[in-house]
């Protein structure tokens, strides 16, 4: 049995991983950006051993999540599935003043990564860009961009 935490785990991949390896009978920690996603998240995955809470558009919620990650112990995996990008139809500027698709995709696994015990694996899931997208570090919040 293993020792999962996910991000982003209230429906999509994150919420599938999460149920599969719950029927696999490893131990899973969920995550949610806020309480309300987190009842929401403990009804859809009932076995979960826990559910960290915190919206990882925000460096201060990033650093709480990865605090109450470490205050469960060391994981074997943590998958950094957390995601923004593919529904929004604006830019979204966060507390910090990053674009929200660079916060939530970009920092907030690397911060994750930084201050969460080292897990003997880390997945990170991506979005594809790699295939169609425009590598280029010129513009990061999108301030220039449409």
């Amino acid at each position: 049995m293993s020792r999962v935490f996910i991000t982003g785990s209230t429906e999509g991949l994150g919420l599938t991983a999460a149920t599969l390896l719950l029927s696999q009978g490893h131990e899973v920690v969920g995550h949610a950006r806020n309480v309300s996603r987190a009842a929401g998240l403990r009804q859809a995955a009932p076995g979960l051993a826990d559910v960290a809470i915190g919206d990882l558009a925000s460096a201060a919620e990033t650093t709480s999540v990865a605090g109450q990650v470490n205050a469960l112990g060391r994981f074997d995996a943590v998958i950094h599935n957390a995601g923004v990008g593919y529904r929004e139809i604006r830019k979204v500027t966060t507390v910090d003043g990053h674009a929200q698709v660079l916060a939530v995709n970009v920092l907030a696994p690397y911060l994750l990564t930084a201050l969460i015990e080292r897990p003997g694996r880390l997945v990170y899931l991506s979005s594809g860009m790699q295939h169609g997208g425009t590598p280029s570090a010129d513009d990061l919040d999108w301030n220039r961009r449409r």
